[in-house]
């Protein structure tokens, strides 16, 4: 029998590499688990899997392990260890070992096997968004409900969030999110065990691993949303997926899979909304907001137009069963098309440091369509986080039609 010490951490050591979470995957021929982890890419060895098979050891599978095409230069890369579960094991765990045959040591760490059971379709969400590494004491407090509420209006279900630190003023509002069910919380202390880079580059920043374990969360976020999301959206907190056709993401959708019923992956075309540059007349700069700290997104209305001449970035809305591997950008590995949906159709809205500065800006105010139902769910969400009083009024905010583009 094995007596199990399973890890419950997001995080367990092996040897130089880091194991995070086990899935079942039965998509590809004569390989039945999928181990995700970050390993070292100069100390890969081979590996077996051992299962543990309704308490009862199995003998040992060989493995066939995957390193992401995408590494930026890092030492440590995102990877998959593949392998088949024995017949007649109905396995609940695995653990790995470096050695053929049976074991008697049981001094190993197991891995709860995720995705066994079947999810009915009425627990089914439609849409989940991946938000990856939250690092660095992150504190845009007020982008951060902006955007969770904006995520809600059109139509997710519910966010998962990999937290390696944020600011305490953030931490309480992803808290009230967290108990209502809409924020998924998983902690990611990856910094315990690797030099995390704050950049995407290895030459421009060093570091052991690429931008806090970005990749390794976004895969293993689509793992863990496989069986029960019928969309995932890869993408960062200060990044709206819009529609400018539909009112909303399913419609958005539906449309597009009646036009591209093969496709499994949708490339959103990235627009750049500069924060330094405001929406003149001042209408959204509510008074009770400006001891919220954060970016204000219903002030900045202005889109860089971007240089067509160079690379320009997309994310991505995904069907889960249909996608293998993922980069930051676009897939690595899936079974069905990759579409480029039309900018027109839909982009992100993504308020940051603008890129071209002293370029053309174009007008617009799509975000004003749901200005009324924004600002009453972020200062809800404020209320329940402690940072906005009660005697706080709402202020005046009236959008009038020839406003709205």
């Amino acid at each position: 029998k094995c007596p199990l010490s399973i890890s419950n951490e997001t995080i367990t050591p092996l040897d130089k590499h880091l194991l995070v979470s086990a899935y079942m995957d039965q998509r590809v021929t004569g390989l039945d688990l999928r181990i995700i982890g970050i390993f070292k890419r100069d100390s890969i060895q081979a590996l077996y899997c051992l299962f543990c098979c309704k308490g009862h050891m199995s003998t040992t599978t060989n493995t066939t392990i995957l390193q992401h095409s995408d590494n930026f230069g890092f030492p440590y890369v995102t990877t998959d260890v593949m392998c088949a579960i024995p017949k007649a094991c109905s396995a609940t765990h695995v653990s790995l070992v470096r050695e053929l045959g049976h074991w008697t040591d049981l001094k190993l760490t197991w891995l709860p096997i995720r995705n066994i059971r079947s999810i009915r379709a009425e627990e089914r969400f439609n849409f989940t968004v991946c938000i990856s590494t939250l690092f660095g004491g992150y504190n845009n407090v007020l982008q951060f409900a902006q955007s969770l509420e904006m995520y809600r209006l059109l139509g997710v279900n519910r966010v998962v969030i990999y937290k390696n630190s944020c600011s305490p003023e953030l931490d309480r509002l992803l808290h009230g999110y967290s108990q209502e069910g809409f924020v998924e919380m998983v902690q990611w202390p990856i910094d315990q065990y690797l030099t995390p880079s704050k950049g995407w580059l290895f030459s421009e920043s060093g570091g052991d691993v690429h931008y806090y374990g970005q990749q390794t969360t976004l895969n293993e976020c689509i793992y863990r949303s496989m069986d029960r999301s019928r969309y995932v959206l890869l993408n960062d907190i200060d990044e709206i997926v819009m529609p400018y056709q539909h009112s909303g993401l399913m419609p958005l959708m539906d449309t597009l899979l009646q036009q591209h019923p093969k496709a499994a992956v949708f490339l959103i075309e990235n627009r750049f909304f500069p924060k330094n540059h405001f929406e003149p007349s001042g209408k959204f700069k509510l008074t009770r907001w400006s001891r919220v700290p954060g970016v204000n997104i219903l002030e900045h209305i202005y889109l860089e137009e971007p240089d067509r001449n160079v690379y320009h970035p997309h994310k991505m809305i995904i069907k889960p069963r249909m996608v293998e591997q993922t980069s930051v950008h676009e897939p690595l590995k899936h079974f069905g098309e990759q579409v480029k949906v039309p900018p027109n159709v839909a982009h992100l809205i993504h308020t940051r440091v603008g890129l071209r500065e002293g370029t053309q800006l174009t007008e617009d105010t799509r975000l004003w369509n749901f200005s009324e139902e924004l600002i009453a769910g972020v200062d809800k969400a404020l209320r329940r986080a402690g940072l906005l009083g009660q005697a706080d009024e709402p202020e005046s905010h009236t959008v009038h039609p020839n406003d709205v583009v």
